[in-house]
This record gives C-alpha cells, sequence and structure tokens, in this order.
C-alpha cells in the first residue's frame, strides 16, 4: 500500500515510516518540519506542508493513497496548560483539515496517533480503554476530542479509524540512525542521557511528593519501534473491520523516575546527578497501560519490554546522532 505518514519527520513518524518500509508499504511524509527533521525523513519523499494551510495539503495526495498515518500534534503537556489555543487550534482544527483532504480524495482509513493523557488521573492501578476519559491538560482534551470526531465520521462517512494511546514512547532505531530529538526537549529519557554525555542541560526531577514508591512520578514506558509495529497491525485491522477502533500501548509496568534514572546510570556507566525540581502542571501521578485488548485484537506484543533495553537503544543513538 501507499501511506501518507503526517509528521514522518518526528519521533514516533519517523519510526512508523521505517517499519512501514521494511514491510514492504510505500511511504510519503508530510512534515512542516516545525519540530521535525528533514535528516528523519529517509524511508519516501517528503512534502512540506502544513495542517493549519489546507491549501497546502492536495500536494500529498497527487498520487493516489490508501490509509493515512496521523502524527501531526504539538505535544508538551505543559505548554498546553499556558497556551490551550494553540494546542486545540493545531490538534483539532489541524486534523480537520487533514480529514477534509482524505474526503476530497476518497481516503477513508486513518491511524491516530492518541495518549495516555485522555484518561487523566487514573482510577485503578491499570489503565484500559474502558477507563474513565477526564484529561487534566489541554493536550489530553486536545487528542480525545479528535478521538470523537473519527466516532462521529465513522458513523456519518464511514471512516475507518484506528486510534492509538500510547503511554510513554522511548527508545531508538540506532541502526538506522533516528531516534528522538525535540527542542525544547521535555522526555525524561533524553533528558538523562543528554546529561550524562554533558550535551543538555543539568537534569531536572519534576516533583517527589506523588503518592508513589518513593515520591516521583510512575511512567509506563514502551519502545518506540514497538509502537511502530502496532501501526502496522492497525492498517491491517481496517482491512478487516469498519468503524472507530481504540488500543491502549503500554508494557504493562510502571517505573518512577528515580528508577529509571538508576537504570540509565547501569546502562551508561555514569554517575548522572540530578536537580529537585517542584511539580510540573498537569502531570498525573501514576499512568500505566493496560493493554491486554491490542494483544488480544491486533496481536500486538511489546518485543523490546525491558526498561534498560529501551534505554540502551536511545543511549546508542544519542551518543552519535544524526540530527
Amino acid at each position: 500500500m501507499h501511506i501518507l505518514v503526517c509528521g514522518g519527520a518526528g519521533y514516533v513518524g519517523a519510526h512508523a515510516a521505517l517499519a512501514l518500509s521494511r514491510a514492504g508499504h510505500a511511504v510519503t511524509v508530510l512534515d512542516n518540519l516545525a519540530t521535525g527533521h528533514r535528516a528523519a525523513v529517509r524511508w519516501g519523499p517528503l512534502v512540506q506542508a502544513d495542517l493549519l494551510q489546507p491549501d497546502t495539503l492536495d500536494a500529498a495526495f497527487q498520487r493516489p493513497v490508501d490509509a493515512v498515518m496521523h502524527f501531526c500534534a504539538r505535544s508538551l503537556v505543559g505548554e498546553s496548560v499556558r497556551a490551550p489555543y494553540a494546542y486545540y487550534e493545531n490538534n483539532v482544527v489541524g486534523t480537520l483539515h487533514l480529514l477534509q483532504a482524505m474526503a476530497r480524495r476518497g481516503v477513508d482509513r486513518l491511524v491516530f496517533s492518541s495518549t495516555a493523557a485522555i484518561f487523566g488521573n487514573p482510577l485503578s492501578a491499570l489503565i484500559d480503554e474502558d477507563h474513565r476519559q477526564a484529561p487534566i491538560n489541554p493536550y489530553g482534551a486536545s487528542k480525545l476530542m479528535v478521538e470523537r470526531i473519527l466516532a462521529d465520521a465513522a458513523q456519518a462517512y464511514g471512516l475507518r479509524s484506528v486510534c492509538l494511546r500510547y503511554f510513554n514512547a522511548a527508545g531508538a532505531a540506532p541502526d538506522e540512525n533516528i531516534g528522538e530529538s525535540h527542542q525544547p526537549e521535555t522526555h525524561l529519557i533524553p533528558n538523562v542521557l543528554r546529561a550524562a554525555l554533558g550535551t543538555g542541560p543539568a537534569l531536572k526531577l519534576f516533583g517527589d511528593d506523588y503518592d508513589t514508591v518513593d515520591g516521583t512520578c510512575v511512567r509506563d514506558y514502551v519502545h518506540v519501534l514497538d509502537l511502530a509495529d502496532a501501526h502496522l497491525r492497525a492498517l491491517e485491522l481496517m482491512q478487516r473491520q469498519p468503524g472507530a477502533h481504540a488500543f491502549n500501548l503500554g508494557n504493562g509496568q510502571g517505573f518512577s523516575v528515580l528508577q529509571v534514572l538508576q537504570a540509565a546510570r547501569a546502562v551508561t556507566g555514569r554517575d548522572i546527578g540530578y536537580q529537585q525540581a517542584g511539580r510540573r502542571a498537569g502531570d498525573p501521578a501514576v499512568l500505566v497501560a493496560a493493554s491486554d485488548k491490542a494483544r488480544n485484537v491486533l496481536g500486538w506484543q511489546p518485543r523490546h519490554p525491558g526498561l534498560e533495553e529501551i534505554i540502551d537503544s536511545a543511549w546508542r543513538w544519542h551518543q552519535a546522532p544524526a540530527y
């Protein structure tokens, strides 16, 4: 198939493009390069366009498209609290422009990059798809709005969609020279590794008074290549089944910030120091996935579940990053 990967110059999008290419699919990347990297676009042509400029989108559909993967989004929780209008415009209005462009071209299949942030503060140790959806920040709320739009579009237009709710994407594909690089970088593992290398600022840990094992936030880290594999399986599901579907993607186990730091010290062999800071606005204490539905329906199983394995892949990329 020919897959349009929107946001394919970004972190998860580039790894999805790699997985698509390895599976024999043709790839076109649509990206405005505001946060993505031209050097990460290596498995198909780049169409430089912007979802907020709908007249630029038709260029990506000049060749017939079988399905779209949608990774374009603003995704910084704290920034979303400070600038909610920008998040609703980019994540919701931009997605509507993409869906309208798809409709004009008769493209009826979409895999959407969603997030665990749609759930807000968890009511149970593991979060499954039936958990209450009550986001506590505009980022999560904007993603939940798109999920609702896709459910409505399935009823109104027959759009087939799969929403994949990531917990914490991590790791890299160092052998292919793609990895995680954001400006500013807000994710824990790359910031830990940059501190270890001396290529980033002093490491800050946000919050030490949460109701967790050591007072720091607990998150479920899932390898980015495992996420990419789930996207391939979502394409297969849409071949078989109509409607709007949603799956939580995680390893089913949580690690605190301090546990991640300890694992990074073991992988790098370096004594990584840190500064303790206050909580960030919009951060829940614990987010851990129950991914039974993805395993049962998609046949998805994380192949790289170990925390040290995930960190090691990122460490190898960060030592000689391509961008």
